[in-house]
């Protein structure tokens, strides 16, 4: 009888992992195999009750709270899920924050708040990224597809998207030779608690109405796109894959 090897269990970190998008690419990488290390800013609750849902499911999962802009404690949460798993291989940066106004009359304090964990947060995660993945790993950054769309009240938010992407595609180039995907996704409207905060129905309608399907996203259909690119996508990188229905 020949003796058969078990390969040892991939891992992901996902950021903002305790709810929206974050919380259903953590569960839909656990389903596809992953132990999964969620990492959350500070509703502990929400966290433990992510990680509950992944156990109860037969997943191995576990909470980390760390400020992703902070270097420090995103070292610690990188040395966490080494110290529980034995390694890395995927991270899903999905934390984020949004603020919308016009540009004449957005808060500075806002737009620095943006920027500190939009963009610092993105060079922080991703630089501990580049540095710990395993071969065969995979980095995945968020943007939004706002950025095509030159919507009013946007430009603060779009632009430290922006930032994400560029980000997103020279990693790509630096990280040759090895064999580390790094790719962005850029949702449409997604009903999650980030986009619909502070939008009336009318407004909420309107923008489902966009996609030629004529509804909002999910997080289960970001998830779906999370999944491919840490998993089979292995030819897919240095890509911004807009997920959203088809808006142009």
């Amino acid at each position: 009888m020949t003796e058969q090897t078990v390969s040892p269990r991939r891992v992901a970190i996902v950021t903002g992992g305790s709810r929206g998008i974050g919380r259903e690419s953590a569960e839909r990488l656990s389903a596809d195999g992953f132990a999964v290390v969620l990492n959350y800013a500070g509703n502990n609750t929400e966290a433990e009750a992510a990680v509950a849902a992944i156990t109860a499911a037969g997943g191995q999962a576990m909470a980390f709270r760390a400020d992703v802009a902070d270097e420090t404690a995103v070292a610690a949460l990188f040395d966490a899920a080494e110290d529980a798993y034995g390694g890395i291989d995927v991270v899903v940066h999905a934390a984020g924050v949004m603020t919308l106004a016009p540009l004449a009359e957005i808060d500075l304090d806002a737009l620095d708040g943006m920027h500190r964990t939009n963009i610092r947060g993105t060079f922080v995660v991703d630089q501990q990224a580049a540095r710990r993945l395993r071969a065969g790993g995979a980095v995945i950054n968020f943007s939004s597809s706002v950025l095509a769309l030159a919507l009013p009240g946007y430009s603060a938010y779009a632009a430290t998207k922006g930032a994400v992407e560029a980000i997103t595609l020279i990693l790509a180039q630096e990280l040759r030779g090895r064999d580390i995907t790094v790719n962005a996704v850029a949702p449409g409207p997604t009903a999650t608690a980030l986009f619909l905060d502070g939008k009336d129905e009318q407004t909420i309608a309107k923008m489902a109405g966009q996609a030629p399907l004529e509804r909002l996203g999910t997080p289960q259909d970001i998830a779906e796109v999370v999944s491919f690119l840490a998993g089979p996508a292995r030819w897919v990188n240095g890509q911004v894959l807009r997920a959203n229905g088809g808006i142009i």
